[in-house]
């Protein structure tokens, strides 16, 4: 498997023994989702997609802060430029119709994406780890749907994913509060998975991503594929999908090897519960 550290805009992606680890780098900033790191998410999922080499990704941010969300600085340029060609309305639109190009590729990842969030996760930030499968924080992570705070509307498809994580009623108090969710909260609401020690997080993030690597990829990556579409699928064309999912797994090396290590009385090489 390749081994790779790449240096980008404000990111840094790094490639080792089947995980990628893609990392914001501007902490003295706040990490921001900031123009030049929606590139870079790009230029990650160029690399990442469909790369045999990865099997799962890791996202994280440097300094102790995951991700404190829009750029607002950016923000004050369009307010006192408002005539300006890039401020306009649909302009707006414009980019965040851009935005949702790489939100979908790192949402149909048929990989494991794990969030590994130290530190504040909010507006923007909060609706990245929305998107991963499992969410592992910090003791001292905090959550929050921020945009009401400076009078937006949630952005990051967060209305569309918070919802299936936590339930309407749920999803209403914390987009129309804006108010801050702990780890401790977030775990009890089901967006958090596990909780460690701010010192340990990195490593269990990587323990915890490594115990995918020898998993069975084609499995994992329609399983995932299948739940993504779960709740807009009727009951008959999920069955259609179904079907022809088991049917192209079934003849997957992995698929083959395992039913024989299962006959043969062999430890299987993808088991959770021995792995942890």
């Amino acid at each position: 498997m390749q081994e790779d550290i790449i240096t980008l805009r404000e990111a840094r992606l790094e490639i080792r023994d089947g995980i990628a680890e893609f990392t914001h780098t501007q902490a003295k900033r706040r990490n921001p989702l900031s123009l030049e790191l929606r590139e870079d998410y790009t230029d990650m999922l160029d690399r990442v997609e469909g790369n045999p080499d990865v099997r799962a990704l890791i996202i994280t941010g440097e300094g102790g802060v995951f991700s404190a969300g829009g750029d607002l600085r950016g923000m004050k340029a369009r307010i006192d430029n408002p005539d300006a060609a890039q401020h306009t309305p649909d302009a707006t639109r414009r980019r965040v119709l851009v935005l949702h190009d790489w939100v979908s590729r790192l949402r149909s990842l048929e990989i494991p994406v794990i969030a590994a969030v130290d530190g504040p996760a909010v507006g923007a930030g909060m609706g990245l780890a929305l998107i991963a499968d499992f969410v592992l924080a910090s003791s001292r992570a905090f959550f929050g749907m921020s945009f009401a705070k400076v009078g937006m509307i949630p952005d990051m498809a967060a209305a569309y994913f918070l919802p299936r994580v936590v339930g309407m009623a749920a999803a209403k108090d914390l987009m129309m509060t804006a108010r801050r969710v702990s780890a401790e909260e977030a775990k009890d609401l089901g967006i958090v998975y596990s909780i460690f020690p701010h010192e340990t997080l990195a490593e269990q993030a990587r323990r915890f991503a490594r115990r995918f690597v020898d998993g069975p990829p084609e499995a994992l990556g329609m399983t995932k594929r299948m739940l993504n579409s779960a709740f807009e699928t009727t009951y008959a064309t999920f069955v259609e999908l179904e079907a022809a999912a088991q049917a192209v797994v079934t003849t997957t090396p992995f698929h083959r090897e395992a039913v024989q290590r299962f006959v043969d009385g062999q430890p299987g090489r993808y088991d959770w519960d021995r792995q942890a």
